[in-house]
């Protein structure tokens, strides 16, 4: 069964339920007030009923006046004398019989307090008995009675205007109930279609209810729900990608080292091979196996910075001394290119990493000496609102914007066979910014093409009295 039916039938059977409770109860209301009301109404009648008997004269007509009496009135009379015993009772019925006596405990009720009603709840009759002062007849005790029916009379038509109104309002309540399920339930059913569908895979879904109760409020959860799943398809989709391509570009990578590698061992087995070539060839071999090394090497860095909680171990070191430790390999192949290796650093203990702060050092400037040909290279640290600000700038081929936005992301080159005929593996950039990151600080370039390069980032500088001392 649908939740509009289910809405349906509870509404009709919880209305019908209340309607036909509230009409039992009022029937049953208004038949004890009509019963009430007809003991007062009795008492009253028999008063002035026992004042028309009491002046009647007691002749030979004394029954037909009595029973013009009953007629009037509509009640049943029955009269006693001063023992209490029936003398007369009219109209003749057969279903109804005077008492004939009365008991001595009801005179001496009579007696002394004017009235008795007897309104027993099996009984079908109402009846009254007073006493009266009769002196031209022997009555001494007057009782009328009436058919409980008869005061239930106007029941029946109030029945039956309860009785309508009580059908009327169960059609009203259907129709009412029906529209109601459906105004209920269609906003169900699109919160559930619209689930279903996001479910399924359709993300770009939405759906559209100008309501401002719960409903409404679901709807905007979904929508949100939705629109995040969508913007998750699509980092998922470019990191599916990225992935792609990075392991696109490994076996790039590899290849080429690989195939050189084989080249020259192939060379290499030739028995004839002139002592200057082999040298050459042994030489090519050991460069593309470093180069695969210092892939390996950075992939790890990478993988580190990926899955392991542990990637950096912070502490205090002197930072003159590990930029000082990094830039020392390189002077030969700048003099060799004729490139001047500018670097000015005073001593400032910052609080990071020292390993791999060297290994961020180490890429930059090994960047900046194979895209600079002339000019020179500056190294500069100094302090800046707590902070040390590392520079490492260049004079070389610099950088356009177009490259600007993607230059950290793995395996990407500016100039692709430019940069691996200088050996490097594409993911230098990428292993500074995974470090920095880790960090916490950031890395910022500056480039024009033609006229150099400037990268740059922070660290933390060293509070003597908060972070541990190095050894």
């Amino acid at each position: 069964m649908s939740i509009r039916s289910k809405l349906a039938w509870t509404f009709i059977l919880l209305l019908i339920f209340g309607i036909t409770a509230i009409s039992s109860y009022s029937i049953l209301f208004i038949r004890n007030y009509l019963l009430d009301e007809g003991e007062v109404q009795i008492v009253n009648d028999a008063q002035w009923l026992g004042i028309t008997i009491q002046n009647l004269p007691g002749d030979d007509r004394f029954e037909t006046h009595l029973n013009e009496a009953a007629v009037i009135s509509g009640y049943r009379i029955s009269v006693y004398d001063i023992d209490g015993i029936l003398f007369a009772s009219v109209p003749y019925d057969e279903e109804y019989s005077a008492p004939a006596y009365l008991p001595d405990e009801m005179l001496r009720q009579l007696n002394g307090t004017g009235a008795i009603i007897e309104n027993q709840g099996e009984s079908d009759w109402l009846v009254a008995f007073i006493a009266v002062e009769a002196e031209q007849n022997p009555v001494r005790y007057l009782q009328i009675s009436q058919l409980k029916d008869e005061i239930y009379a106007p029941i029946r038509t109030i029945r039956w205007i309860i009785y309508t109104g009580m059908f009327i309002s169960i059609g009203i309540v259907l129709l009412v109930s029906v529209w109601f399920s459906r105004y209920m339930s269609r906003p169900i059913v699109q919160l559930e279609r619209t689930a279903r569908s996001i479910a399924e895979g359709d993300v770009d879904k939405t759906i559209h209810l100008n309501r401002k109760d719960e409903f409404g409020t679901l709807a905007e959860s979904l929508n949100r729900m939705a629109s995040k799943l969508r913007q998750d398809n699509e980092e998922l989709k470019k990191i599916y990608d990225k992935q792609g391509q990075f392991f696109a570009d490994i076996t790039h990578e590899l290849r080429n080292p690989l195939h050189t590698i084989s080249g020259a061992l192939e060379m290499l087995q030739m028995n004839d091979l002139p002592e200057t070539q082999k040298k050459h060839y042994l030489a090519t071999a050991s460069k593309q196996t470093d180069r695969i090394h210092r892939l390996f090497k950075d992939l790890v860095t990478l993988q580190r910075y990926d899955s392991d909680s542990h990637f950096i171990e912070k502490k205090r070191f002197n930072l003159a001394g590990v930029i000082l430790q990094s830039c020392e390999p390189y002077y030969p192949p700048a003099k060799e290119k004729g490139i001047k290796m500018d670097v000015q650093i005073d001593s400032h203990y910052v609080f990071a990493d020292p390993n791999k702060i060297e290994q961020v050092i180490d890429n930059l400037v090994s960047n900046a000496i194979k895209y600079t040909n002339k000019g020179k290279i500056s190294i500069q640290a100094e302090k800046l609102n707590g902070e040390v600000k590392v520079k490492v700038s260049d004079t070389g081929i610099g950088i356009s914007d177009e490259h600007l936005e993607r230059l950290f992301d793995r395996f990407y080159r500016t100039d692709k066979a430019r940069s691996r005929d200088k050996g490097g593996t594409g993911l230098g950039l990428s292993v500074v910014k995974s470090i920095l990151d880790a960090h916490g600080s950031r890395v910022d370039v500056e480039s024009s093409p033609g006229e150099g390069t400037v990268f740059s980032f922070t660290l933390q500088l060293a509070d003597q009295d908060s972070v541990p001392k190095d050894t």
